[in-house]
C-alpha cells in the first residue's frame, strides 16, 4: 500500500507540474476563459453559455484573487483528479502496479494535457464522465443500490456543469439493454435516485424555461456557425489523435470485453462507446466531445495488458509499453501545446497544417490553431480602453460596449481603469447592462474587424466627439483589427437607444 501512494503522489505532481509547463508566458487567457470569470460576478441557476457550475466555480476563483494561477489550478485539479478516479477503477479491476502506472501514464500523456490547460467545463465533464463510469463498476461488482444514487447524484451535477453529458447517458442505456444487467430496469431505486436527480436539476429547467430556453437558440447558432463546417470523417481522425501513444491500450480494453473471463460482465462499456460515437458522428459533434469515453477504457486496457505481460520474456516489454504514451507525447508537446511563440509555430507551419492544426471552426487554415490565436491581443485591447478612459473625466458615466463576449471578458479582466464592467450583446453579456446604474453620457466602442464602418455613421449623431484610438496590431491575435473607438458627450438619451436595442435583441437573437 505504502509503494502504490508513493507512485501515485509522484504521478500527481508529474501531472501538476507538466501542466504548468503546457503555456508559454507569451500566451494570455482564452476568451472563453474571461467569460467564464465573468459569470462568477452573476451568480444564476442558468446562463446563456453554459450551466451554472461554471460560475459557481469561477466565483471561488474570484474570492482566490483571480489571478491566472488560480484560473489554471482548477483545470488542472481536475485532471489530476481524473487520473486519480482511473487509478481507482484499475483497483476494482483487481489491476496491479503495471496495470495503474500504464493507466495513469496514458492520462497523463494525452490530449487531457491540452483539455487541462484552458477553464473551461470540458476538464470537469471529463473528470465526472469517468467518474460515472466508475459508480457503474462499482455497482456492478457490488450490487449496492448506494451507486445507483451516487451516480444519480454526479451525473446531475454533470449537467449543471454541460449539458453533454446527456450523450453518456444516451450511450449507456442502450448498452445496458444489450447485456445482462437489463434488470436494473426493474430496480425501483432506480428511478428513486432519477426523481432526485432531477429535481437537482430542476432550478436550471426552471431557469431555462423562464428565459425561453436559450440553450436551444445557443445549439442553433453552434449548427449554423460551428458544426456546419465539421466532416464526419474529420470526428474519426480526431478520435485517434486523442490518445495517439496509448491507442494499443484502448484496443486491449475493446477485446478484452469478449476475450477476458472477468471483464464479460463490463461488456455494456464495449456497446456504450459505440452508441456514443454513433450519436455524436451522426449529429456532427466536434471531435473532442468525445474525450470523456477513453479514461476508463484505459483502465480496462491496462489490467488486461498486465494479463497478456506477465509471464515469460513478455515481462520485459513492461516498460517499452509504458514508455510508448510518454515518447509520443513528447514528439507532439511542442504541437499540441502553446509551448512555442507565434513566430516559431509560423516557422513550423506547414508541420501543423499537415497534422490539421491551423483549420479553425470556419472551415479555413490559418497561421495559429484557433486556441493558440485566441490568447493573443487582449491586454493590448484592454490598454486601448484604458487610454481612453483616461481622456474622460466623468468615467463612471460612460458604457464599454463591445462587439463580442471575449472582448468584454478580456477588458474586465485586464484594465485598470474601468468604473463598470464592460458588455456585449453577445452571450450572456446582453443581461448585463448597466442601464439602471447610470446615466451613458459615454460610449468606448470596440468593433471586431469585419466591422467596416469606420467613420461611425450610425453613432456619430448621437454624440458631440467620435475620435479612433486605436486597433489590435498583434499580427497572429484572432481579433487583430478589433477597433476602439471613443464616444463622449452624447446629444440624446444613449439609455432609452441601448434599451431599445436590447430588447430588439433578445426577441431576434440572431439579428445582426
Amino acid at each position: 500500500m505504502a509503494q502504490k501512494n508513493t507512485i501515485l503522489g509522484c504521478l500527481i505532481i508529474l501531472k501538476f507540474a507538466i501542466q504548468i509547463l503546457a503555456i508559454d508566458s507569451g500566451y494570455e487567457l482564452h476568451r472563453d476563459e474571461y467569460l467564464h470569470l465573468d459569470l462568477g460576478k452573476h451568480l444564476a441557476w442558468g446562463y446563456t453559455s453554459v450551466p451554472p457550475v461554471t460560475a459557481w466555480i469561477s466565483f471561488l476563483i474570484i474570492q482566490f484573487g483571480n489571478s491566472a494561477f488560480s484560473v489554471k489550478f482548477f483545470p488542472a485539479l481536475f485532471g489530476v483528479l481524473t487520473m486519480v478516479v482511473v487509478w481507482k477503477i484499475v483497483e476494482q479491476l483487481k489491476g496491479g502496479i503495471f496495470a495503474l502506472i500504464l493507466a495513469s501514464v496514458s492520462v497523463i500523456f494525452s490530449v487531457l494535457v491540452r483539455v487541462n490547460t484552458l477553464y473551461q467545463p470540458n476538464s470537469l465533464e471529463f473528470l465526472l464522465w469517468t467518474l460515472i463510469f466508475y459508480f457503474v463498476i462499482k455497482y456492478i461488482n457490488t450490487e449496492s443500490n448506494k451507486w445507483i444514487w451516487i451516480a444519480a447524484v454526479t451525473f446531475a451535477v454533470g449537467f449543471l456543469n454541460k449539458y453533454n453529458i446527456v450523450f453518456l447517458l444516451l450511450g449507456l442505456l442502450p448498452a445496458i439493454l444489450l447485456t445482462n444487467h437489463r434488470k436494473v430496469f426493474a430496480n425501483k431505486q432506480l428511478y428513486f435516485s432519477f426523481i432526485a436527480g432531477l429535481i437537482l436539476v430542476s432550478p436550471n429547467l426552471i431557469w431555462q424555461y423562464e428565459n425561453g430556453f436559450p440553450v436551444i437558440r445557443h445549439l442553433n447558432t453552434l449548427a449554423e456557425t460551428q458544426l456546419v463546417n465539421v466532416r464526419r470523417l474529420d470526428f474519426i481522425i480526431e478520435q485517434l489523435k486523442f490518445f495517439m501513444g496509448s491507442w494499443f491500450v484502448i484496443i486491449l480494453a475493446l477485446a478484452a470485453f469478449f476475450t477476458y473471463k472477468p471483464f464479460r460482465k463490463f461488456k455494456l462499456f464495449f456497446w456504450s462507446y459505440f452508441f456514443t460515437l454513433f450519436l455524436y458522428v451522426f449529429f456532427k459533434a466536434k471531435g473532442y466531445y468525445a474525450i470523456g469515453l477513453y479514461p476508463v477504457l484505459l483502465a480496462f486496457g491496462s489490467v488486461y495488458a498486465e494479463q497478456l505481460f506477465s509471464k515469460g520474456r513478455l515481462r520485459y516489454l513492461r516498460f517499452p509499453l509504458i514508455m510508448i504514451p510518454v515518447l509520443s507525447f513528447l514528439a507532439l508537446f511542442q504541437i499540441v501545446l502553446p509551448v512555442l511563440s507565434p513566430e516559431q509555430i509560423v516557422e513550423k507551419k506547414e508541420l501543423f497544417q499537415k497534422i490539421g492544426l491551423l483549420r479553425w471552426e470556419d472551415g479555413k487554415d490559418h497561421d495559429l490553431p484557433q486556441d493558440f490565436a485566441d490568447m493573443l491581443g487582449w491586454k493590448e485591447l484592454a490598454n486601448m480602453v484604458d487610454s481612453a478612459l483616461m481622456q474622460i473625466p466623468d468615467k463612471e458615466n460612460t458604457l464599454i460596449h463591445c462587439d463580442n463576449y471575449g472582448q468584454a471578458g478580456a477588458i474586465n479582466y485586464y484594465s485598470k481603469q474601468i468604473c463598470t464592467d464592460a458588455v456585449s450583446m453577445n452571450a450572456d453579456y446582453i443581461y448585463w447592462y448597466p442601464l439602471e446604474e447610470m446615466v451613458i453620457n459615454n460610449v468606448i466602442l470596440v468593433k471586431d474587424s469585419r466591422d467596416t464602418d469606420t467613420q461611425r455613421e450610425f453613432e456619430r449623431p448621437y454624440f458631440k466627439e467620435v475620435t479612433l484610438v486605436g486597433e489590435i496590431t498583434n499580427t497572429y491575435a484572432r481579433e487583430k483589427g478589433t477597433t476602439v473607438y471613443l464616444l463622449k458627450g452624447a446629444t440624446q438619451s444613449i439609455n432609452k437607444i441601448m434599451e431599445e436595442i436590447i430588447h430588439s435583441r433578445m426577441q431576434n437573437p440572431n439579428l445582426n
